[in-house]
C-alpha cells in the first residue's frame, strides 16, 4: 500500500512493540498494570508531538478489547461529543467495562465542550483518554482535570530514534526493497527533534527524493529538507527550547538575544498571542515591583496583538520585548506569594482574623466585638494607623522581602520601615 505514510505503516499495535516512554510502559510501568488488572482510570497524555500519545491510547483499547471512540478537538463541537456519548451508552452492556473515548488535542476544547464530558466521565459512561501538547493545568477545566490522571510523555532520545530507524529499515517492506545506506544520523535526528513521526516522515522524503541508491548523510538530509537545522519548529521540541531561551534572555536583560529568539518564533509560525501571554507573565514574575509599568505595557501588547494580528503585531511584540529586557528586574512579588501559599497550604492551625478588622453586618456581631477598635486609615495623619492585621499568632511574620537593589523597591522598603518600625524587620 504505497499511499500509506511510513509512520502509519510502522505504528505499533502492542505494548511490546512500543518504543520509548519506559517510565510508563516498562516492566513496572503503570500501563503494564492496566493490562494486568483491566482497571483503567480516565487519563490525559501530555507531551510534545510525535512521541506516541495516540498510539498508546489505541494500544490500551486494543489489548483490553474495549470499544474505542475518537474525537478531534479541532473539528468536533458539543453536538459531536453528545452523539459519541450516546453511542457509547448504547454499546455498554450490564457490567462491561466502559468504552474509551479518545480526544486528540483536548486543550483545544473550550469550556462548554469540556463541561459536556463531565457527566459521562463521572457516571462511568466512558473512560476518557485525552492527548495534549499543552500543560493540562492551564488548558483543561479543573473539574475534568481532577477526574483524570495525567501522564507525561518525553521526546525520544537518540538511542530510541536509532531503534526506530533500525526497525523501519529492517521491517518495512517498501524500505527493504530499496538500497539504503545510513552513513550519518546527526542531521536526521536533529531535524526529528525527539519526534518519532517526524523522523519517519523525513525518511519518507529522503527515500522518495531519488530512484536509485539512497546514501543517508547529514548533507543529503539537509539538502532534501531545504531548511536550516536551527529553524524553529512550533510543533516540535524546538518550540520548548526557543521559548525557554526567549524567556531567559528577557529575564537576563539581553535585548539582542531576546529579539533574535522572538524572530525565530515569528518566522517559524508561532502564535503571536502565545508570545504576548508569555510577556505578560514575564512582566509580573521577573520585573514586578521594580517597574510596575512593565505589566501595563505587556497587557497593552496582549490586547494590541489580539486586535491587529500579524504582520503588524511583530512591531508591538518587539517593542514590549525590548522594554522588558532592558527594565530593572525583581521577583519579590513572585517570591512573596509563593512563600505565603506554601505557608497556608501546610498550616494546620485555625488562625482567626483579628476582631478589629472583621466585618460586622449584624447587631449580634457588633455585640461580639466584631470591628471594635478598627482604625480607619484615612482618619489619621499620612493615611496610616498602626494596628494589627495579621492573626495574633502570625504577628511580625514577613512574606514580602523588598528588593533594595532597584530604586523603586528601595523606596517601598523605606516606607514600610517608616510606617511599621521594627515590626517587619
Amino acid at each position: 500500500m504505497p499511499n500509506i505514510p511510513l509512520a502509519e505503516r510502522l505504528r505499533p499495535t502492542s505494548i511490546d512493540d512500543y518504543i520509548g516512554q519506559q517510565h510508563l510502559v516498562g516492566k513496572n510501568g503503570v500501563f503494564r498494570k492496566f493490562f494486568e488488572t483491566g482497571n483503567v482510570p480516565s487519563f490525559i497524555l501530555w507531551g510534545p508531538p510525535g512521541v506516541g500519545k495516540t498510539t498508546l491510547a489505541k494500544i490500551v483499547a486494543t489489548q483490553l478489547e474495549r470499544p474505542f471512540f475518537t474525537l478531534s478537538a479541532v473539528t468536533s463541537g458539543v453536538k459531536d461529543v453528545r452523539e459519541v456519548l450516546e453511542s457509547a451508552k448504547r454499546q455498554r452492556f450490564f457490567d462491561a467495562k466502559p468504552p474509551f473515548l479518545f480526544i486528540d488535542e483536548i486543550h483545544r476544547f473550550n469550556k462548554s465542550q469540556q463541561d459536556s464530558l463531565l457527566g459521562a466521565v463521572e457516571q462511568g459512561v466512558v473512560t476518557l483518554i485525552g492527548a495534549t501538547t499543552e500543560n493540562p493545568s492551564f488548558e483543561v477545566i479543573s473539574p475534568l482535570l481532577s477526574r483524570c490522571q495525567v501522564y507525561t510523555l518525553k521526546p525520544m532520545d537518540d538511542t530510541e530514534l536509532q531503534t526506530l530507524l533500525d526497525r523501519a529499515l529492517h521491517s518495512d517492506t517498501e524500505l527493504r526493497a530499496r538500497d539504503i545506506e545510513v552513513v550519518e544520523t546527526g542531521a536526521l535526528f536533529r531535524f526529528s527533534g525527539g519526534d518519532a513521526r517526524k523522523l519517519l516522515n523525513i525518511l519518507d522524503i529522503i527515500v522518495g527524493a531519488t530512484d536509485g541508491k539512497v546514501t543517508v548523510t547529514d548533507q543529503y538530509v539537509t539538502d532534501c529538507l531545504q531548511q536550516n537545522i536551527a529553524l524553529y519548529d512550533k510543533n516540535g521540541e524546538q518550540h520548548y527550547d526557543v521559548i525557554s531561551a526567549f524567556i531567559k534572555s528577557v529575564r537576563g536583560s539581553d535585548p539582542n538575544a531576546a529579539i533574535y529568539y522572538l524572530a525565530r518564533m515569528l518566522a517559524g509560525g508561532e502564535e503571536p498571542r502565545f508570545i504576548a501571554r508569555r510577556l505578560v507573565i514575564l512582566a509580573s514574575e521577573d520585573i514586578g515591583l521594580a517597574n510596575p509599568n512593565a505589566l501595563l505595557l505587556a497587557n497593552a501588547c496582549f490586547d494590541t496583538v489580539h486586535k491587529i494580528g500579524m504582520p503588524e503585531a511583530r512591531i508591538t511584540l518587539a517593542e514590549t520585548t525590548i522594554y522588558l529586557a532592558t527594565s530593572a528586574k525583581s521577583n519579590s512579588a513572585y517570591n512573596a506569594i509563593n512563600r505565603a501559599l506554601a505557608f497556608v497550604q501546610h498550616d494546620t492551625q485555625n488562625r482567626p482574623v483579628p476582631l478589629n478588622i472583621r466585618n460586622a453586618p449584624t447587631r449580634l456581631m457588633e455585640q461580639e466585638g466584631y470591628g471594635k477598635g478598627y482604625k480607619y486609615s484615612h482618619d489619621f495623619p499620612g493615611h496610616f494607623a498602626y494596628q494589627e492585621f495579621m492573626p495574633e499568632s502570625l504577628s511580625h511574620t514577613r512574606f514580602y522581602e523588598p528588593d533594595r537593589q532597584n530604586s523603586a523597591e528601595a523606596k517601598m522598603a523605606d516606607r514600610i520601615e517608616q510606617l511599621w518600625g521594627d515590626k517587619y524587620r
